[in-house]
């Protein structure tokens, strides 16, 4: 699926920076809060990271850095490179997407509160958020195959 963001949309998001700078931890400890009533998706964590309030802080990190580079998106390659990476060692497949979107967008909310998280806000991180996620599905997909494609033909006999 492809999507795009309008200027509108990444207008927003950037213009949520300052927010996310101030209150970008208690928003990711909220979004996991809310993620963690999954026994699944939980499973997926480690979480000696999130006791400790690392993985928190790494999103919280990446969630900023996506704000204040959704215009320049070839900034965040080595991010992007990093999170694809770690999704496939710890299994994270498409399916997982939607349950961090219904954490996350919630999440923002219950801390910034409805006057500054706005239906808008809310409805351009939710599109924002579903143009990273198509991104980081592809590219997860796409190493998934190459990882199954490893092990494929080994003993196999080849016509030179």
């Amino acid at each position: 699926m492809s999507r795009t963001l309008s200027p509108e949309t990444i207008a927003t998001v950037k213009a949520t920076g300052a927010a996310l700078q101030q209150h970008g931890l208690a928003i990711t400890t909220r979004m996991y809060e809310r993620l963690f009533v999954n026994p699944e998706v939980k499973g997926l964590f480690d979480m000696a990271a999130q006791e400790s309030g690392e993985q928190p802080r790494r999103l919280a990190a990446a969630i900023l850095g996506y704000a204040q580079n959704i215009d320049k998106l070839q900034n965040l390659t080595p991010v992007v490179e990093r999170m694809v990476a770690r999704h496939v060692e710890t299994g994270v497949k498409a399916e997982h997407y939607p349950y961090a979107a219904e954490a996350l967008l919630p999440a923002i909310r219950d801390v910034l509160g409805a006057d500054v998280a706005t239906d808008a806000v809310l409805d351009a991180w939710g599109q924002a958020y579903w143009f990273l996620a198509d991104l980081l599905i592809a590219a997860e997909a796409a190493r998934y195959a190459e990882l199954a494609g490893e092990g494929a033909g080994e003993g196999e006999l080849v016509d030179a």
